[in-house]
């Protein structure tokens, strides 16, 4: 099981129609992401600046939607088999850009704790919803 100590904790919906340019493009946001504070106290400085690392856990009730009534659709969420294939994928696009990647375990049930420090939480839509 991951753990990591300074760093980000990313959690992975896989969607049915993500493919390989959203694996590329959701590295490149998240390992880029300057949301560590510089000498100014500005947030500033990315994973590497920071020596940081990546917890990075798939969570498919990412794509649970609600909007009709009140249990949630996973409709969206991509099947198991292709979604562990593009969630690897996404480990060793972090990795490949130098930051240590940890993981959860895949399709099981965690305990994941987080010690938020700011706090700071960013919803990352690979197709420019946000």
């Amino acid at each position: 099981m991951g753990r990591i100590d300074r760093g980000l904790l990313a959690l992975v919906g896989v969607a049915d129609d993500d493919g390989d340019a959203d694996v590329r493009a959701l590295a490149e946001k998240i390992v880029g992401l300057r949301v560590f504070e510089d000498a100014d106290g500005k947030m500033n400085l990315d994973l590497s600046a920071v020596n940081g690392a990546l917890l990075a856990v798939s969570q498919f009730t990412l794509l649970g939607d609600v909007r009709k009534g009140r249990r949630p659709s996973f409709g969206r969420a991509m099947a198991p088999e292709p979604a562990r294939k593009l969630f690897d994928e996404f480990v060793a696009a972090c990795r490949a850009k130098g930051v240590v990647v940890e993981t959860g375990r895949f399709q099981e049930s965690m305990q994941v704790e987080l010690v938020n420090e700011g706090p700071v939480t960013i919803l990352i839509d690979t197709r420019g919803g946000f």
